[in-house]
């Protein structure tokens, strides 16, 4: 009983509801380090409810996801969508556009680290559609 309880407890708290344009779907972000002048990172606890994702987007410094629960997907511009699941870890390259989220019946929460801030931000780009979100 207590292995099962551990296993379903997040690491972080969800943090405050994400209310932009940028993402489809109830999404949650609890911002754990904002870059500053010594460390040129954003890292954030972000957490999916099952057919949430974000837009097409790509960071000019890239982007490395921790995903800590639950099952998601990802996907590159041109390539596959890929599972993603808890104890993966996906590097997003600089300049690549991609889209990751929650399955449409499963939720999940990813520490997203945005790498070489310095460099620049996401990008932010147009919505995933459904057609694209369920081509798996």
């Amino acid at each position: 009983m207590e292995e099962t309880t551990q296993q379903n407890e997040t690491v972080f708290p969800k943090g405050e509801r994400i209310t932009n344009d940028n993402f489809t779907g109830t999404v949650w972000l609890n911002y754990l380090a904002e870059t500053d002048t010594i460390h040129n990172v954003n890292i954030g606890s972000v957490t999916f409810e099952a057919g949430a994702r974000t837009n097409w987007h790509y960071h000019k410094g890239g982007q490395i996801l921790l995903v800590t629960a639950g099952k998601g997907l990802y996907q590159e511009k041109g390539k596959p969508i890929e599972i993603i699941k808890k104890g993966d870890v996906m590097k997003c390259p600089p300049n690549i556009a991609h889209w990751h989220g929650a399955t449409p019946t499963e939720a999940m929460t990813h520490i997203a680290i945005g790498t070489s801030t310095n460099i620049g931000g996401a990008v932010w780009l147009q919505p995933v559609t459904d057609e694209e979100y369920h081509n798996k």
